[in-house]
């Protein structure tokens, strides 16, 4: 479906983006992580042919992206832009005839997303008269009514309450789960993990890691073991392959090398008389980004 292939690009002698490599087939979702500033903006607008490589190529259904192609794609920017002054339902016909629907198609799928994400009471306010949320619906509205192939989301959950985070994240799965191939990049790391089968980490332009969700967090060897307990457990640290002991009140929890360590302290645990908690965590998809970020020039594993 798209292929980002050997993207570089430099402004003057900084290089923002290093040989950028990324691949997604029909219905992935990729979460695509970095610090800001690390390149993920500059990628979007790359890929939606706002901005020139310095060199590399970006392939859509295996050909080399076109401006026809606009009209396949779907983009939710993370600085929101909508005509205040017109009303919903104004705004929606005229973002969505820019991508070639009538007005009638325009006004059905508008229909549908509007009750979706229960404004359809709002349909012919003006844009300048709903809250904050409300807009940030009707933008995502905007990106998805000609029913693109790939749609891209810049930090699509930004402002958003518990509710309507919700209420997006159904969207999301949604349209993902009809086919439509998506990345999105966000600072809520628990979303990537829970909406996406992908991850990209972006550091300093630089692809640092890049994957299935399992083979990302595999980057990490390392395990958590979590123990709560009254008793005073702090003697485990000395236990051979313990690398970090955190202590919080009544809860233990270490970080350890292998799973010959969690043996071990799992056959340690077994002599006391009483553990409310024992659990082996395995890294998320934080704890592989942190790793990351504190390892600055490290090698790319692809």
């Amino acid at each position: 479906m798209l292929r980002v292939k050997n993207i570089t690009k430099k402004f003057k002698e900084h290089i923002v983006l290093d040989n950028l490599n990324l691949e997604l087939e029909k219905g992935d979702m990729l979460g695509f992580l970095g610090q800001n500033g690390a390149g993920k903006s500059t990628t979007f607008r790359i890929i939606l042919g706002l901005l020139n490589p310095t060199s590399g190529t970006i392939l859509f259904k295996g050909i080399e992206f076109t401006k026809k192609d606009f009209d396949n794609i779907g983009f939710l920017p993370e600085e929101r832009g909508l005509h205040s002054n017109l009303t919903v339902m104004e705004e929606l016909i005229f973002m969505g005839s820019l991508k070639g629907l009538n007005k009638k198609t325009i006004i059905k799928n508008a229909n549908y997303w509007l009750e979706k994400f229960s404004v359809i009471q709002y349909t012919h306010k003006k844009i300048v008269e709903l809250s904050k949320g409300n807009q940030q619906k009707i933008q995502l509205i905007v990106s998805i009514i000609h029913n693109p192939e790939l749609l891209i989301l810049d930090e699509p959950f930004s402002g958003l309450d518990p509710i309507n985070v919700e209420i997006l994240k159904e969207a999301i799965i949604e349209l993902n789960e009809q086919g439509t191939t998506i990345i999105f990049s966000s600072h809520r790391l628990e979303h990537i993990e829970e909406l996406c089968n992908k991850v990209a980490i972006l550091n300093d332009g630089r692809l640092k890691a890049y994957g299935t969700i399992t083979e990302v967090k595999n980057k990490l060897q390392y395990k958590s073991i979590v123990i709560a307990s009254d008793i005073d457990m702090s003697y485990l640290k000395d236990i051979e392959g313990v690398q970090e002991v955190i202590q919080q009140k009544n809860v233990l929890t270490l970080k350890v090398k292998d799973e010959d360590t969690c043996h071990k302290i799992f056959q340690e645990v077994k002599k006391q008389k009483f553990i409310t908690r024992f659990e082996i965590q395995e890294p998320s998809i934080k704890d592989v980004f942190l790793e990351i970020m504190n390892k600055k020039g490290s090698d790319t594993d692809e």
